[in-house]
């Protein structure tokens, strides 16, 4: 009876051990592990993020040249015509910044093998029915605007100026507008990066001439 008791205590105490044992194991985690990313996201080629092309792109790159050159054209005849300063480094900003993004315009259609538009500042050149036509741009002067513009002198040209080269940044950001709402568009890099840049650039330049206007409009107010 003694080695019966014994045994049985035996196997209790091998029991409670085993079970200790089991109890002391991490269970194994059923939660679901993070992916291993393999290589490095920032070393990807930037050609295979980069988008087509499409033809409103060609489009805006194509009508964007001829209103920057009538915009230039605007600038240039301000050192003959007034003595404001403001306004003569603003025309010098505008001669500057739209000459260096027209070439930047002219480059990319030539790389993509596509028709490069002369910067005429009356407007684009398009063929239709075997007739060339020019087509202006949004926010473009007509000739009877730039023959005002040209024949004032002082500040009745200061003012003129201000108030068209309003409407023609205006125009700008017509066009800019116009080309991110077309399905695809846009999505080029530089194409992108030069429509962004006309956008907050301009606006920029009419909320200044704005202020540049009220600022003539105060000096010269009949007492």
């Amino acid at each position: 009876m003694t080695q019966h008791r014994s045994a049985l205590l035996a196997a209790l105490l091998a029991c409670a051990a085993a079970a200790g044992c089991a109890s002391s194991q991490k269970p194994a985690s059923t939660a679901p592990q993070p992916a291993t990313v393999h290589g490095d996201i920032a070393s990807a080629k930037p050609d295979s993020n980069r988008f087509p092309y499409t033809e409103a792109d060609v489009h805006f790159m194509s009508a964007m040249i001829s209103h920057h050159a009538q915009a230039v054209a605007m600038a240039k005849l301000v050192p003959e015509r007034t003595e404001n300063q403001s306004i003569r480094t603003l025309a010098g900003r505008v001669t500057n910044a739209q000459q260096d993004e027209i070439a930047i315009m002219q480059r990319w259609l030539r790389d993509r093998g596509q028709p490069v538009p002369e910067a005429n500042p009356k407007g684009m050149t398009m063929t239709h029915g075997g007739e060339q036509h020019v087509m202006r741009m949004p926010g473009m002067l007509t000739d009877e605007q730039m023959k005002q513009l040209e024949e004032a002198r002082g500040t009745q040209f200061d003012k003129l100026f201000l108030q068209l080269m309003i409407q023609h940044h205006r125009g700008a950001v017509t066009m800019v507008k116009d080309l991110f709402n077309s399905y695809g568009a846009g999505q080029d890099e530089t194409v992108f990066k030069f429509a962004s840049d006309v956008n907050v650039d301009q606006t920029t330049e009419i909320a200044r001439m704005e202020r540049m206007l009220f600022a003539i409009a105060i000096e010269n107010r009949t007492p």
